[in-house]
């Protein structure tokens, strides 16, 4: 019973806990679906934009970092839209095609931000796969789609499962004791019916 009992707190426990961190987000998310794209170009823009730092205990400053923009063009559709990491780059930022975690040293940022312009430079109008909003809210594009309908099932069919097990082990242990009482209340009735046909002697 405790068995059966903690199986279902955990699944509760599971089924809020992803309901909060992913399947709220995937809800929110802009549907999209898989296309090719094609780089246009990819450049760092002249605006650096603001960002704030941990630098201790009780110790926050002030940064910047750069914007890299990347624009690529639909294979579908022959649009030019820009090019985010995932789609919570485009809610951080939609400017830019990801925002760096801030760090004190500019030129470390920029570093970052120029290999990842290296690599798509390296593309030269190779195809790859991306991710667009097929019904035109979003005029952009994605590289990584970070929720997809295989983690929205196994977020659903593990705490499910478990839930499941959890109430087949309480109802099987209440069914054993139920079947184990009607055993003993059978047993009882048919020795009072024995008992009650036996003969019974009496001394003169």
């Amino acid at each position: 019973m405790l068995l059966g009992f903690a199986m279902m707190g955990f699944s509760v426990l599971m089924f809020f806990v992803l309901g909060v961190t992913i399947l709220k987000s995937f809800l929110l998310s802009t549907q999209r679906e898989e296309s090719n794209c094609t780089i246009i170009h990819a450049y760092v823009t002249d605006h650096w934009m603001d960002c704030a730092f941990s630098c201790g205990m009780d110790c926050r400053g002030q940064g910047k970092y750069p914007c890299l923009q990347v624009f690529v063009n639909l294979t579908h559709s022959g649009q030019k839209v820009l090019l985010h990491y995932n789609e919570e780059a485009v809610q951080i930022n939609s400017q830019c095609f990801y925002t760096p975690k801030c760090h004190r040293d500019r030129n470390y940022l920029l570093s970052g931000a120029l290999d990842i312009k290296e690599f798509f430079d390296h593309k030269n109008g190779t195809p790859f796969s991306c991710f667009y909003s097929p019904d035109g809210q979003s005029e952009d594009a994605i590289l990584i789609k970070k929720y997809d309908q295989m983690m929205i099932f196994h977020c659903l069919f593990w705490p499910s499962l478990t839930l499941l097990g959890g109430v087949l082990i309480v109802g099987m242990v209440r069914l054993t004791q139920y079947l184990s009482f009607l055993c003993e209340k059978h047993s009882t009735a048919f020795r009072d019916e024995h008992y009650s046909q036996q003969p019974r002697y009496g001394t003169t």
